[in-house]
């Protein structure tokens, strides 16, 4: 694959980029995260550094707990001011691929929480403020684990009605969502919003466009970077995400328009200008996370998808393979990240409440 192919289809890919730029382009150094540590002892930004404005009508605080590897992972808890002395419904809240809790996640916690339930928006593994080493990695299983962490943490807690938990995946965070769902029975429902199968498209491409030769070839590839990573002790990482040359697709375009702008810009993200490691397809290129989402039956499922986003289709095959009860709602005239904030209005959250205020009774 020649470089200025791999570069085309990296402009082409969004997150695919995982894959296609990897391939070809040369290592860079990883950079050093601040407001990270790296281990289990983690240094929390207590001021409110959120892409949205803080709500007046829900309490916030910053928590961790541990996922089942051990890693420690940061949190934003919200609970609504009116909650009283009873126990809520809860919902934890990850996405997307490759954000932090401070943009999406945390709008949509936040809101639900205004709503009534209690809520925790959290950054995955090796992301963000939460623990893990290297830094920038993703794992379908470890971010899988990291949704039922999150269960974990609130079924403990005196506020919340452990038998009436749900969770909220954001785009990639969203397949995340239904494999965690299919597996872990606590989990009472679940939304999907403008939902990326991660495991699909890093092996298939976009509309499973990748042949097996492409395929093939960036595993070759792939799998000897792991020696020049050893070689050197620590990961190369792909070129910043989200800086436009000239040429992009459009949703390549509204990415920057939310990652690298004030609208959604946060440093720590990985795709507001920083980069996942180059290896980090590995496990994704093998591993379908899907294969299972006639199991989260019968719980309900509720998957809400932009009319005019690119990734639609990810939401009608996941629908179609889904056992009911299932939905599938269709925002019109969204794309992909008019479902990440509120700035076109878009965003359904008084179905989502509606939803789970009926299946976390």
């Amino acid at each position: 694959m020649s470089t200025l192919l791999s570069r085309k289809r990296f402009l082409q890919s969004a997150i695919v980029a995982c894959v296609a730029m990897c391939v070809s382009a040369p290592a860079v150094l990883a950079q050093t995260n601040p407001a990270s540590n790296p281990g289990n002892t983690l240094n929390l930004t207590q001021e409110w550094d959120k892409t949205f404005p803080r709500s007046d009508k829900v309490d916030h605080q910053k928590v961790t707990f541990k996922n089942r590897y051990g890693i420690t992972l940061a949190a934003d808890l919200y609970l609504p001011k009116n909650r009283g002395s009873q126990r809520l419904a809860a919902l934890a809240v990850g996405g997307p691929f490759g954000a932090v809790k401070e943009q999406s996640s945390g709008l949509y916690a936040q809101t639900m929480a205004e709503r009534g339930f209690v809520t925790l928006a959290f950054d995955a593994s090796y992301t963000g403020e939460s623990g893990g080493e290297p830094r920038n990695v993703a794992s379908p299983d470890i971010n899988t684990e990291d949704f039922s962490a999150a269960v974990d943490f609130l079924g403990l807690q005196a506020s919340v009605d452990r038998e009436r938990i749900g969770i909220i995946g954001i785009c990639g965070w969203g397949g995340m969502a239904l494999n965690a769902t299919a597996v872990d029975k606590r989990i009472k429902a679940v939304v999907a919003s403008t939902m990326y199968d991660m495991t699909r498209v890093m092996s298939k491409g976009y509309n499973d466009s990748v042949t097996l030769e492409q395929r093939t070839q960036a595993l070759e590839q792939l799998s000897r970077q792991r020696w020049q990573d050893a070689e050197k002790g620590a990961p190369a990482y792909q070129p910043p995400y989200n800086k436009l040359k000239g040429g992009e697709a459009q949703f390549m375009v509204d990415y920057h328009d939310y990652y690298m702008t004030p609208r959604g810009y946060h440093p720590r993200a990985v795709n507001s200008g920083n980069a996942w490691t180059q290896t980090t397809p590995l496990s994704f290129m093998n591993m379908p996370i899907l294969s299972y989402i006639k199991e989260i039956s019968p719980r309900p499922l509720l998957l809400i998808h932009g009319e005019n986003a690119h990734s639609r289709y990810f939401s009608e095959t996941a629908y179609a393979a889904a056992a009911q009860p299932k939905e599938l709602l269709i925002v019109k005239g969204a794309n992909h990240i008019d479902l990440y904030d509120d700035k076109a209005g878009k965003i359904p959250f008084d179905k989502m409440a509606d939803f789970f205020g009926k299946n976390l009774k």
